[in-house]
């Protein structure tokens, strides 16, 4: 039986996307509902299309969000929209500024991406016990690649609900290791964590569902030890990352239009060269290297997803 066949006996149903969107994970129960994440809001008709299709005339009755990064809440207006009964937890710290959509605590500026503004009914606390679906998932804070994210764990499968905290080949970038520093020491608290709880199934925030967590965590804190020793390449990463979310939302943009938005999105602008020339060569630099590694094309004044 596969992994996916093995989460569909017990109610839960994944939904594997690209990198613009998050997976979204769906609970399903006798009486009640769960959507865990809701990816970017460019791919909302997509999420609302699959949910459909799993409730099968069903209302979808919760919504939980593992972190606000746009990728993983950015379809939150348009399911609140659609489902007015729906009731959104979010991670405790960061209730706040939900409630009063606080930009300068919300990621969505730093990052240059989009959120439509949504509303949010509870908080997701660390050790708290949610009924989601048919299973009891404790909530587990998992900082690092953002500070407010959670996990959720289901023990008696051992079902781990990852978010960007353990991927199958790494983790997501440590966005505040770029603003306050000493994040990495948060990313190994949290894979210590996972390594603790022991989980026989991952699903991971993105990429396909995996069981070997051993190996994945010994990858990860690879990865993590080599960041340590090299700070400026997780930041050289974190750069190319952002630029190839916004490139998978734009698919063609112009190096001109591209350059402008990297000197008003503040976790690139701060690593760029504030005198003309040399940004231009630093910019020829990084889309070099992403064409290199077949994440673009560039093509004269054009810069083309690939």
């Amino acid at each position: 039986m596969s992994h996916l066949e093995k989460l569909s006996t017990l109610g839960i149903h994944v939904f594997e996307r690209g990198w613009l969107s998050s997976n979204c994970i769906l609970l399903l129960g006798s009486q009640s509902s769960t959507l865990v994440d809701s990816g970017y809001h460019t791919h909302a008709n997509q999420t609302l299309l699959w949910l459909k299709q799993q409730l099968k005339g069903l209302s979808l009755d919760r919504l939980i969000n593992t972190h606000l990064h746009s990728d993983h809440c950015g379809g939150n207006a348009a399911l609140q929209s659609v489902y007015p009964n729906l009731w959104t937890d979010v991670p405790h710290s960061i209730a706040p500024a939900v409630r009063s959509w606080d930009f300068d605590r919300l990621t969505f500026v730093d990052t240059g991406q989009d959120c439509p503004p949504f509303l949010t009914s509870g908080v997701l606390a660390e050790g708290q016990t949610l009924h989601l679906g048919g299973l009891m998932w404790r909530v587990c804070l998992a900082k690092g690649h953002d500070p407010d994210s959670v996990v959720l764990f289901q023990e008696e499968h051992r079902i781990l609900i990852s978010a960007d905290a353990l991927w199958e080949d790494g983790f997501g970038v440590v966005f505040p290791e770029l603003t306050c520093g000493a994040a990495f020491d948060d990313v190994e608290l949290s894979l210590n964590m996972i390594e603790a709880l022991n989980p026989a199934i991952v699903i991971p925030g993105h990429g396909p569902v995996f069981e070997d967590a051993q190996a994945a965590l010994a990858r990860a804190r690879s990865r993590l030890a080599h960041f340590r020793q090299h700070p400026d390449k997780h930041a050289r990463h974190a750069i190319k990352v952002l630029i190839k979310f916004k490139l998978l939302e734009w698919q063609r943009v112009s190096i001109d239009d591209l350059t402008s938005w990297c000197q008003t999105t503040p976790l690139i602008r701060n690593y760029m060269p504030t005198q003309a020339d040399a940004c231009v060569e630093w910019m020829g630099a990084v889309l070099n290297e992403l064409s290199r590694s077949k994440a673009l094309r560039i093509d004269g004044p054009w810069v083309l997803n690939q």
